[in-house]
């Protein structure tokens, strides 16, 4: 071969190079990242709902869009999350109801004892359906450079405790983690125990410590925390459901394309009922864990008569409510209550 024809070679072999190489530019370029912060580990609840909206939004986009998620700690707590997609380092985070009260003060309606039905599929029909829910709290939220894309339940909050509740005087100097959420605090002071706030990751070594005597949180938790382990009772109050939001940056969702919201609004409606079943499966395969591990605890579910001790104890809440969040929240509150009642 000449050595003209090998330069003729090497020439095209290396303007082949930086083709293929602007290629894979140009892709990176074209796959936008969405970055997805959640408030609990693998496996949890958020987890699979996130991977499910992962998979979903990917196959629509048709390998356009990339879905990163970071599970619980590796941003930080649940305000870090909600402080990062706010400052547009995250474009959607989940974020408790509870701990957005002091943000939002309309918010905290999902936290007011006794509020939900008895029955999963029509709460979470509610958190889906209610309009006046995304147009008062969505509203408030914009004010924070954040949108409210959905809600959906984890599941009924359950006591894990060291020892029997099934009246209120058994609250007596019982201090009881909390979420960090205004009401909350207040009705496990009208139970009439002692609220104590802490981080979700610091909830185990306190009970192990004996710092808290209890706890309050859906059974996939109990499970996946390991909570059942230094605790001796389940029981089952009915007093509130574990509800969740996807929150986006608001300035991140004014700048998609109409195609991409688009691909949002009907992957977050799919979600709903997805996660409806999921977390109903979960709750119980959870429950069967820790009466493997542990079949010793003690569960209990208190009697109508038990809860109703608690819900008339808990009714200064429902004013407080209404006191700290002004019309909108009575609106909101009166709204809820009528969807509740006419699904019954």
């Amino acid at each position: 071969m000449s050595s003209t024809r090998r330069n003729t070679f090497t020439v095209f072999g290396i303007l082949l190079v930086v083709l293929w190489a602007n290629r894979l530019i140009a892709n990176e370029e074209e796959t936008k990242i969405w970055r997805f912060g959640l408030e609990e580990i693998e496996g949890s609840v958020q987890d699979v709902y996130a991977q499910e909206f992962k998979r979903t939004i990917e196959t629509k986009s048709n390998g356009a869009i990339t879905i990163d998620i970071y599970s619980y700690g590796t941003l930080g707590e649940s305000e870090d999350l909600t402080a990062l997609t706010a400052n547009g380092t995250l474009q959607m985070t989940n974020a408790s109801t509870g701990i957005l009260g002091d943000l939002i003060p309309e918010i905290q309606v999902f936290t007011i004892p006794y509020l939900f039905s008895m029955d999963d599929r029509i709460n979470q029909r509610v958190l889906h359906d209610t309009k006046v829910i995304y147009e008062i709290i969505g509203d408030a939220l914009i004010d924070n450079n954040l949108r409210l894309m959905t809600l959906y339940l984890e599941g009924e909050m359950v006591w894990s405790t060291n020892k029997l509740i099934r009246h209120p005087r058994d609250f007596r100097g019982f201090k009881m983690r909390v979420m960090n959420a205004p009401l909350i605090r207040q009705t496990y002071t009208l139970f009439g125990a002692e609220p104590v706030p802490l981080p979700y990751s610091q909830i185990y070594g306190a009970l192990q410590s004996s710092i808290i005597d209890g706890q309050v949180n859906p059974l996939f938790a109990i499970e996946e925390m390991k909570f059942y382990e230094v605790t001796d009772y389940l029981i089952w109050a009915g007093q509130q459901r574990f509800t969740t939001s996807v929150l986006a940056n608001q300035a991140w969702y004014l700048s998609l394309t109409k195609h991409e919201k688009e691909i949002l609004r009907d992957t977050f409606s799919e979600m709903s009922e997805f996660i409806y079943q999921h977390q109903t499966t979960l709750n119980a395969a959870q429950l069967k864990k820790i009466k493997y591990y542990k079949p010793d605890m003690i569960l209990v579910h208190l009697t109508q008569r038990e809860r109703s001790r608690f819900k008339k104890l808990a009714a200064p809440v429902r004013r407080t409510y209404i006191e700290e969040s002004g019309e909108n929240g009575k609106r909101l509150l009166m709204s809820l209550e009528k969807a509740f009642s006419a699904q019954k």
